[in-house]
């Protein structure tokens, strides 16, 4: 794998699915350069929780704006298992029903939209009854759970939560979890009781939860033992474990979705957990607009993209696309049903 995103040529370029392509006259009309390495745009929601200007990577390099180009479309349908269609990044804005377009073309028939506050939960209920493709997962992210708990307001953001996750078609709680590297060690005890409290909701209402899980595999997984009445199913998304942990989800039924970072030339101990997995416990996702794959790291995420990090585990486990596809969209049917 090359270490540097390619300079895609015009050809590729013009690949890009036509609602991701921005307007040259749009782009001029707003003071922009039409260079993506020093237009700033609209600022956008990180990953993290925190503000940073889009043509600016979290190690302060400049990155692309534009959309990658489609990927060849998959034989076998699946679903992007995690993405934030809300979260705003590239160049344009693109509307749910547009990126679900995108995505059906490439073989992507449909995504879990992820709302990981409160007003992104809001936000997945409009979108899920907008949009007969997506179904959704609502919940307060760890990080989200120490800052409102320090401020007074957790009780109040979690009463919400749990009334938009009733809806018929949100089809998990999540994401929530752990995650030691963004929360110091006084927000520990606020997330994990969070995480508790959202693991009780899930069983309650008989849904998955999607598990946002970063330095923290310890205590997640611990919780999720120590907890008598948890879900039936069980994600890790974003799977970000090791071998350890990859053999730990397969003794307990837990499911492991791969992101883009799979395909990232680095991550080799990643890799080695992927090959360790049981088949039927695997699932696909974006995290859009993070964690774009190989080879257009950096650049916007979508859920079209989803192909290049099937592909990527396809060939980590020395199989056929379309036979991994197949694996991969009978396991996204137990956890969250048809769409």
């Amino acid at each position: 794998m090359a270490s540097e995103t390619p300079t895609p040529s015009a050809e590729a370029e013009s690949t890009v699915p036509e609602a991701y392509r921005p307007a040259p006259a749009a782009d001029e009309a707003a003071g922009r350069s039409g260079d993506p390495a020093t237009d700033a745009g609209e600022t956008n929601v990180s990953g993290d929780g925190r503000r940073r200007e889009p043509t600016e990577e979290k190690s302060k390099r400049q990155r692309r704006l534009e959309y990658p180009p489609a990927p060849e479309p998959l034989g076998v349908s699946v679903v992007d298992n995690h993405t934030h269609l809300d979260f705003r990044d590239g160049l344009i804005s693109v509307d749910v029903h547009q990126a679900m377009d995108a995505a059906a073309a490439v073989g992507v028939a449909g995504a879990i939209q992820v709302g990981c506050d409160v007003e992104s939960a809001r936000f997945t209920i409009e979108a899920i009854e907008a949009e007969p493709r997506l179904l959704g997962a609502v919940a307060i992210h760890p990080n989200d759970a120490a800052r409102l708990a320090s401020r007074g307001h957790l009780d109040a953001a979690l009463a919400e939560i749990e009334t938009l996750a009733a809806h018929p078609r949100v089809c998990a709680v999540g994401e929530t979890g752990l995650d030691y590297y963004r929360t110091g060690p006084e927000g520990v005890e606020d997330q994990q009781e969070a995480f508790r409290w959202h693991l009780d909701l899930a069983h309650r209402l008989g849904k998955a939860v999607q598990i946002h899980d970063r330095d923290a595999h310890e205590d997640v997984v611990r919780i999720l033992l120590d907890t008598p009445q948890r879900p039936d199913r069980v994600v890790f998304h974003c799977f970000s474990g090791d071998v350890d942990l990859a053999r730990i989800c397969n003794e307990h039924g837990w499911y492991m979705s791969f992101a883009g970072p799979v395909t990232f030339k680095a991550n080799d101990g990643l890799r080695a957990a992927l090959a360790e997995a049981r088949e039927d416990l695997l699932l696909v996702e974006t995290d859009a607009p993070f964690l774009t794959p190989h080879p257009w790291r950096g650049r916007p995420n979508a859920p079209y993209l989803v192909p290049l990090t099937l592909r990527g585990m396809a060939e980590t486990r020395g199989l056929e696309a379309d036979a991994l596809a197949a694996a991969v969209a009978n396991n996204t049917r137990r956890v969250y049903g048809d769409f």
